[in-house]
């Protein structure tokens, strides 16, 4: 006879696919491994179906397994808003977010989060993911529960609302003659070397099309997979490194010696958003969590 299928065992399932192994759910649940182990026979007795299965050293969900996900968040969720609906004080809240957010982004935002929720809900911890895509999937199925950064207009499930605008800016060493300088001029655009960040290695951008309106070219030395990186590099005299300018203007108040330029080119802004899926509208620590991140981004 299958066993019934209570909001304890669903939480085992749902630390299982977000984490893929026994023991890494277990920890996350404050559980045994072997207690978890019996929790996940339950459920595929439960669920009449593997559940996990054996893929090389970790453990993959089944296709019945993915597919029931977003069911099983939404229950988790609708749970947590009833045992939550009396207490709408955050000091009260046990909770885990997950936020994906551009790496440009994470240096400035995630420090201003942490203090705050640090000092008023202490038993919430946001767990920050890292923009490999923009896919909106993973709002839907209960992986994420805020997505910030610069996307394309989302699907009619997925909520959006503009945090900033931003643009790109020249990161340059403080002591060195590009940082002692008053302007960035077209010829040092073209004289100096430069670092682009990019997660797919690109070398173009905007500023290049700019530029051959000028019949002028750069010379990109480094491409970096993140503004981390192109923010350490630059540190290095004599180098441009392109940045966000709120990231640029984070790493200077912070005191790095940097010093960031205007580029003498025309260059788009973009517009940084916050999105999160439409079953969380009404979620008393998701809408919480929501303010929170746009007070930090202002």
């Amino acid at each position: 006879m299958a066993d019934d299928l209570d909001l304890n065992l669903l939480r085992v399932f749902d630390a299982l696919l977000e984490t893929g192994s026994v023991s890494a759910a277990a920890g996350r649940l404050h559980l045994s491994v072997p207690a978890t182990s019996r929790a996940l026979s339950r459920l595929r007795r439960a669920m009449n179906d593997p559940i996990m299965v054996r893929a090389g050293r970790g453990l993959v969900p089944t296709p019945f397994a993915h597919q029931s996900r977003a069911q099983v968040r939404a229950l988790l969720d609708a749970a947590t808003a009833l045992r939550a609906a009396p207490a709408d004080n955050p000091a009260t809240w046990r909770r885990t977010f997950s936020i994906r957010i551009n790496d440009g982004l994470a240096p400035v935002l995630s420090s201003r989060l942490t203090a705050r929720i640090a000092a008023e809900a202490p038993g919430v911890t946001v767990r920050f993911v890292a923009q490999q895509s923009k896919d909106p999937e993973p709002l839907r199925d209960g992986t994420l529960d805020l997505d910030i950064g610069v996307a394309d207009p989302p699907p009619p499930d997925v909520r959006s609302r503009t945090l900033f605008s931003d643009h790109v800016v020249a990161l340059v060493a403080a002591d060195s003659d590009l940082g002692r300088a008053s302007e960035l001029t077209l010829d040092d655009l073209v004289r100096y070397p430069h670092v682009s960040a990019s997660r797919r290695g690109l070398t173009r951008g905007p500023i290049d099309d700019e530029l051959d309106r000028h019949g002028l070219t750069r010379r990109v030395t480094a491409v970096v997979p993140n503004y981390a990186v192109a923010a350490l590099l630059a540190l290095e005299p004599d180098i441009i490194s392109l940045a966000p300018r709120v990231l640029a203007e984070h790493l200077t108040r912070r005191g790095m010696p940097l010093r960031w330029h205007e580029f003498p080119l025309p260059l788009p802004e973009v517009d940084v958003n916050l999105r999160w899926h439409q079953r969380l509208d009404e979620d008393v620590p998701s809408r919480w969590l929501r303010a929170v991140v746009a007070q930090a981004a202002q």
